[in-house]
């Protein structure tokens, strides 16, 4: 019997899946979220902290989950870098992060579904340390995007 998975992002059914991923790379199936590095997390209270700080650098946020999701909300000043899950989104993960300098902080984030099921964050984290980026963190988001972020009244927008 296969498991089904629906993403609910506030209120609504986003997208939903046989089993809790799909990949388009082979490669990226064996990494999932659990297996970026403790060190590497962040807290959403801790990132929420980060961007509210006057005079502190910004760092580059990077949505590497679904278009949809990006477009319902995403974090204030966030870009899109398409699913970390796909051969296409790491294409534009590369893209976009092609003119930064390898020690920028740069914090990844999807919230599509709980840490431990998400296809997303592990398979981006890789091929941003292959590139040679040296200050990337994982914005841990426990359950979901909404409920961890935009229900918390942390910076939010809709929209691309």
């Amino acid at each position: 019997m296969k498991r089904f998975a629906a993403v609910i992002f506030m209120g609504m059914v986003i997208w939903a899946l046989p089993g809790y991923a799909q990949f388009s790379d082979p490669a990226a199936a064996e990494l999932s979220a659990t297996t970026v590095p403790q060190a590497q997390l962040l807290q959403p209270a801790e990132l929420a902290k980060m961007l509210n700080a006057h005079g502190s650098e910004r760092p580059v946020m990077l949505q590497v989950g679904s278009f949809v999701m990006y477009q319902q909300a995403h974090i204030a000043g966030s870009g899109y870098a398409g699913p970390g899950s796909q051969t296409t989104g790491l294409q534009l993960l590369e893209k976009m992060a092609a003119h930064l300098a390898k020690d920028k902080l740069i914090v990844i984030y999807c919230g599509c579904c709980p840490w431990n099921h998400c296809p997303n964050i592990g398979p981006a984290y890789k091929k941003l340390h292959d590139l040679g980026f040296r200050n990337v963190k994982a914005l841990y988001i426990a359950k979901n995007f909404g409920e961890d972020w935009v229900a918390k009244g942390y910076p939010s927008e809709k929209g691309n």
